[in-house]
């Protein structure tokens, strides 16, 4: 790969979720807050997963919103990778499913996020460069619009009984190539070559402990 500039911006992490036999979540998205900063994290079916942007250890609080306001819960990091880490709440989240197939460049994805003014939305399509062996989206603007937005949650839209959306991956900086007068600019996306490892961390997964219920998740 061919670059004059190669540089990486970190911001964090979001939540895609839902609750069963608890209070609907009015919104997917979910914080990641710890002793060095906040992160966006996805709620999946494996356990909500994040970059590990501020946290790769130690205690921290999951903050998920419901119909009527939010809900912060405490828990604990567990790496999963290099670049991904997991971690469990003891009420259910909602969660969306993964998706291992890498669908075509040009196909419409959506990226979500969350900044002190709310969640934000975007639907986006794949981009590809023949310097770069991975899935790009372009630098959205509400990626650059507060420096926390790394982590957003790429998502596959499908026709399903269940969920509409298959996590993709994670939004993990922003790459520039070429040289001047000819850069190319993409954010860069931590996808399916890496989410297995959530899957086989999880060994554990449908054997867990019972979801705890309490009134203020009813």
């Amino acid at each position: 790969m061919h670059t004059s500039t190669l540089r990486w911006t970190v911001l964090p992490l979001l939540i895609l979720a839902s609750c069963t036999g608890t209070k609907r979540l009015s919104d997917p998205t979910v914080l990641i807050h710890g002793g060095g900063g906040t992160e966006l994290g996805v709620s999946t079916e494996y356990g909500v997963l994040f970059l590990g942007s501020s946290h790769s250890a130690g205690r921290i609080e999951i903050e998920s919103w419901f119909g009527d306001g939010p809900n912060i819960e405490p828990s604990v990091v567990e790496p999963v990778g290099d670049t991904l880490y997991t971690a469990e709440t003891e009420i259910r989240l909602a969660t969306v499913p993964l998706t291992f197939q890498i669908p075509e460049p040009g196909t419409m994805v959506v990226v979500r996020g969350r900044t002190p003014a709310g969640s934000w939305q975007v639907t986006t399509p794949l981009r590809s460069d023949p310097d770069v062996d991975g899935i790009l989206i372009d630098v959205l603007p509400e990626l650059l619009t507060t420096p926390d937005q790394t982590g957003a949650g790429v998502f596959l839209p499908v026709e399903s009984e269940g969920s509409n959306m298959r996590l993709l991956g994670l939004v993990s900086g922003v790459i520039e190539l070429g040289v001047a007068g000819d850069q190319r600019v993409y954010a860069t996306v931590v996808g399916p070559r890496d989410l297995w490892k959530l899957v086989a961390h999880r060994r554990d997964h449908g054997r867990r402990k019972p979801w705890v219920y309490r009134e203020d998740t009813l």
